[in-house]
């Protein structure tokens, strides 16, 4: 006799079970976006190293952003494999691994002597953790537990990374200001580790490991099963997309993204400010207002793609990043004044705008293979970072200057704003699967 029965044959109302108002899958969100914001820290310190590396060990700038190279370039490349890992293996254990490896590369950066150890732990090791926690984790989790809400939930996860600047840069700086760095490598790998059981034991792969429907469905959504050949679907994926326009258009653009981001700003704005006679702590906390706007530019630009063109949106974004470029030179000063600080705000809008409707146009284009597409995607944007962050090193060794970096980077974001004006917009349908032809992947 059940519960309710026995509640009725004794003359009771039978208490109804209380129905959970939150979907268990705005809780899978925040589980992932915590992940992603203690992943940040160490995407916070590059910046900050590059002068107490070369003053400690004598390295030239340019070895230095050649580990900021390889981190960033491995952030990129391990994105489409981490996808289809955890297609294989599961989120969590992928998610896990990831956050291990972080905390290894970053702990270990503390013993280093010699440059090929920066290269080492720095490099590879972090590269590969950063890699598999990139956005495509956040686009996994977005395509796996919501049908509604998909671009501010892409915004919110995309938000994170800004916010674990935001929390940590000015914490590091101040760290690093006082004369060693070492404090500040080694609170990055605490804070990996420290979401390590957070992860374990809160996140989930798919709704119906819990017995729910995705967000927003109104059918419940079986667990498919596990794919194997994680490396071989990755490259698969690869080649039929590498087959289409939009593939192109979609990686050549957002390589610039990278470029005039993470390979820029990230990395050179706080030896740039210096260069200009401004404190440490004082450029790195700009750099964390950047964060603070960040979070509110990519949640508004998750709500602007659910509603507009997401083309149009990358246009826009990407024309007025690279006018606001064109304009740092003149805004560099030893003391910050009302023009710098239009800047920050107007750049940290802009900063990672662009994610959610890049990740809109790969699942228009891919449909279930949209997650390791924009992997893929990603990788370009991270490669042209990579270009960017060791480029700028040598332009700075060899010039003195960062100038001719801030202009050149403004006319490329121009060339973006044209490339995703022209990318051919596709029906989306339910069954999408990639085509074997040269031609836009139908959805």
């Amino acid at each position: 006799m059940t519960q309710t029965t026995e509640a009725t044959a004794a003359g009771r109302t039978p208490h109804k079970p209380r129905r959970t108002r939150i979907h268990r899958a705005w809780f899978v969100a925040a589980v992932a976006f915590v992940t992603i914001l203690g992943a940040a820290a160490f995407r916070s310190l590059p910046g900050l190293l590059i002068d107490p590396l070369h003053q400690e060990f004598g390295w030239s700038r340019g070895t230095i952003a050649a580990a900021v190279s390889i981190n960033l370039a491995l952030y990129g490349l391990t994105a489409p494999f981490a996808a289809a890992l955890m297609d294989r293996f599961g989120i969590r254990r992928v998610v896990v691994a990831a956050l291990t490896v972080i905390a290894i590369g970053s702990g270990l950066t503390v013993w280093m002597t010699a440059a090929w150890q920066l290269l080492l732990c720095w490099g590879l090791l972090v590269g590969l953790g950063t890699g598999s926690m990139a956005l495509a984790f956040a686009a996994t989790v977005t395509n796996r537990w919501f049908t509604e809400r998909r671009g501010l939930v892409t915004g919110i996860l995309t938000a994170a990374s800004a916010s674990g600047q935001l929390i940590f840069l000015p914490v590091l700086a101040l760290m690093v200001d006082a004369g060693n760095w070492r404090p500040a490598a080694i609170t990055v790998a605490l804070a990996a580790l420290a979401v390590v059981p957070f992860v374990w034991l809160l996140l989930r792969d798919h709704p119906a490991d819990v017995g729910v429907k995705p967000y927003g469905a109104k059918e419940f959504v079986p667990k498919p099963d596990p794919v194997p050949g994680a490396a071989r679907r990755a490259v698969t994926v690869l080649f039929k997309a590498a087959r289409t326009g939009p593939f192109w258009l979609l990686a050549g653009s957002f390589a610039i993204c990278g470029a005039s981001t993470n390979g820029l700003i990230q990395t050179h704005f706080v030896p740039a400010a210096h260069d200009e006679h401004m404190p440490v702590p004082v450029a790195a906390s700009l750099l964390a207002v950047i964060g603070v706007f960040d979070v509110v530019g990519t949640i508004a630009s998750g709500w602007f793609t659910d509603r507009y063109e997401p083309r149009r949106l990358l246009a826009v974004y990407y024309a007025l990043r690279g006018i606001s470029l064109l304009f740092l030179p003149m805004l560099l000063a030893p003391s910050v004044h009302p023009p710098m600080i239009f800047f920050i705000v107007f750049y940290g809008l802009d900063w990672v705008a662009t994610v959610p409707p890049t990740v809109a146009l790969c699942r228009e284009q891919y449909g279930d293979d949209s997650a390791i597409v924009f992997g893929w995607v990603l990788a370009s944007h991270q490669v042209g970072a990579a270009l960017v962050a060791f480029i700028g090193g040598v332009v700075r060794d060899v010039s003195g200057s960062y100038d001719m970096v801030w202009y050149a980077s403004g006319a490329l974001c121009a060339a973006a704003a044209l490339m995703a004006l022209v990318i051919r917009r596709r029906p989306v349908t339910p069954a999408a699967e990639l085509g074997a032809v040269g031609q836009s992947l139908p959805t």
